[in-house]
């Protein structure tokens, strides 16, 4: 009887603890309660910041400049009314859902941390498996997962966007089959990633650096597998069924200086409506791809303007200027990247259940900065990508000669059409998404060019 009693007692001063000191469950519970005041808060910014951008994009979509119109660089003296409605209203949703599935993503990684299901499932897959690193595979799987399905909304809007105004005609097991299959690489991509940059911030020290210095070798690594590894993953490439154009498109290049010794055609028409064509790949990688829907659609003397421009790319040296770009931009991203991660941690990884910087919880929130990081710089990246393309326009005319400017304002005008795209898009549209000059500019260039070689236009 007294045994009972003692062990009464101790059990009702270990709940008189419980109560004093906030245990599990408490804390728990107050992280959910955080997690809906903060959630709550995202959801109506998220709300409003979709109204806001969407009135914004309601009275700039569709406009022309006053002295281009009538001009040939104005969409009613090559389109269709039915064609023009079609397009305004193609590029507003299509720019809106650009905008909106930003914050939307960084939802996806606040939650992550805010709910601690990041650091639920690191303790998870660490005791499914032996030792900490045995369950990284895991956890990195897991929030891959996670990630990828809380886009997929997203993703299913533009896929049926796209299909909705025959842009994409792809059925829906082949853009399945490629979600899955980006889903794959992405994986297989973050986990390496991920995997040496943590091993490098448990050693300590500038951390950083080490990972910027790694980073130069990858990405070079990168751009000579992508048309040789990975882009064949996705498409069937093949030589060019047209060997005429082909003989005239290796002439052009031979021409510029560019030791090609073949043509790839791919098949993107069992894809997409869209047109387009490049130039990839450094040293015994290198290829110069046409779409097919390109050669279906556009005259010869069309097609020659588009390889001429993506040849400019290559005579500009434009591939090697992205990578030193891509080099410089992270040693920028991992520089602010690692100051802002450890100031973030120190005051908030403690409530998301993050141990510390070398925590591979606190994964979310490298995402969520290399996002918003991306999306700040986007502005540069986007102007030195104009100037880049631009270019390359102005190197396509010279490249070709006389009575090359007529075909470039057909070009630039079918390009319009055919991805129902604005010809002269919303400030915020240019700054954030455009890597191209404006149709509108592309096409009054030619004019001026042509004007300019005394070519009536």
């Amino acid at each position: 009887m007294e045994e009972d009693e003692t062990s009464v007692g101790i059990a009702s001063r270990g709940r008189q603890r419980t109560r004093q000191v906030p245990g599990i469950a408490e804390a728990r519970m107050g992280g959910a309660d955080i997690m809906r005041r903060w959630g709550r808060r995202y959801l109506w910014g998220w709300l409003g910041f979709a109204v806001l951008i969407a009135v914004y994009l309601w009275f700039t979509t569709g406009t022309v400049p006053t002295r281009f119109q009538g001009t040939a660089a104005d969409p009613v003296t090559f389109l269709t009314s039915a064609q023009i409605d079609r397009s305004q209203v193609y590029s507003l949703l299509g720019n809106w859902l650009y905008f909106v599935s930003m914050p939307w993503e960084w939802g996806i990684y606040l939650f992550l941390l805010f709910s601690g299901w990041s650091a639920a499932l690191r303790s998870r897959t660490q005791s499914w498996v032996s030792g900490r690193w045995m369950g990284f595979p895991l956890y990195v799987l897991g929030v891959s997962g996670a990630s990828f399905l809380l886009f997929l909304p997203i993703r299913i809007v533009g896929y049926s966007l796209s299909r909705g105004f025959g842009i994409s005609v792809q059925p829906v097991g082949g853009w399945i089959r490629d979600k899955l299959l980006s889903f794959g690489i992405s994986y297989v991509t973050l986990l390496a990633v991920s995997a040496v940059a943590f091993w490098f911030i448990r050693r300590g020290g500038r951390w950083w650096i080490k990972l910027w210095l790694l980073s130069v070798p990858f990405t070079l690594f990168m751009m000579y597998i992508q048309p040789v590894v990975i882009d064949p993953l996705y498409n069937t490439f093949t030589e060019l069924s047209d060997p005429k154009l082909e003989r005239a498109i290796l002439e052009l290049a031979d021409k510029a200086g560019i030791p090609a010794s073949r043509v790839y055609e791919v098949n993107m028409s069992e894809k997409t409506n869209a047109l387009n064509a490049y130039v990839q790949g450094i040293g015994s990688s290198l290829r110069i791809v046409l779409w097919d829907t390109t050669l279906g659609r556009l005259a010869p003397e069309e097609v020659l303007i588009v390889m001429a421009h993506e040849m400019g790319h290559y005579v500009m040296h434009h591939l090697e200027w992205s990578a030193v770009g891509a080099v410089i931009s992270s040693f920028f991203v991992l520089w602010i990247g690692s100051a802002v991660y450890r100031y973030i941690i120190s005051g908030w990884g403690q409530r998301w259940g993050i141990r510390g910087e070398a925590d591979i919880a606190a994964l979310p929130l490298v995402l969520l900065l290399i996002s918003l990081l991306g999306f700040v710089s986007a502005p540069f990246a986007g102007a030195v990508s104009r100037h880049a393309e631009q270019e390359a326009d102005r190197y396509a005319l010279q490249l070709i000669g006389n009575g090359s400017a007529a075909s470039a304002v057909s070009l630039h005008q079918k390009l319009a059409a055919t991805s129902l795209s604005d010809v002269d898009p919303p400030l915020l549209v240019r700054l954030f998404r455009s890597t191209h000059p404006s149709a509108l500019e592309r096409i009054i260039y030619a004019l001026e060019a042509g004007q300019r070689e005394g070519v009536e236009q």
